[in-house]
């Protein structure tokens, strides 16, 4: 699989969470080329704020020892919570949708050693675009205004 492959699972992912209900931003971690976790934004769905996508995926992945060499990739540029989470864990590489509708915690990661590829992917911005028009108190609220 290569990087488009593994964004577009992660794409997969949020239209998941958007058909649930939820906000559409999904997210999938690859070590050795396979994805060992995916996951999506679940916060409404399990009335839970910490539930991003990115620590949706993470906890998917479980265990897995160490984080050298696995890639993250992001249909929406992490927020510092999720960017936190990719330091703390030496995650040192992320793929990311796009950060137009979200500029998230970039500069924080890049601080930290994290490279940052953003695709800006029409798909994903679509996506947000269109969940943000349709449900601006709820994409408000998980950006904490």
């Amino acid at each position: 699989m290569d990087a488009d492959s593994f964004m577009k699972a992660a794409i997969d992912e949020a239209r998941q969470g958007l058909a649930e209900g939820g906000i559409p931003i999904g997210s999938v971690l690859v070590k050795d080329g396979k994805i060992v976790g995916r996951g999506h934004n679940q916060r409404v769905q399990k009335n839970d704020p910490m539930t991003h996508a990115e620590i949706d995926c993470l906890r998917n992945a479980g265990r897995i020892g160490n984080y050298k060499g696995t890639v993250l990739y992001s249909t929406l540029m992490p927020c510092y919570l999720c960017a936190g989470a990719v330091v703390q864990f030496g995650i040192r590489k992320v793929y990311v949708g796009e950060s137009k509708t979200f500029p998230g915690a970039v500069d924080f990661m890049k601080q930290h050693g994290v490279e940052i590829i953003n695709l800006q992917n029409e798909e994903c911005i679509s996506l947000m675009e269109n969940f943000i028009r349709d449900k601006p108190e709820l994409w408000n609220e998980d950006i904490g205004e």
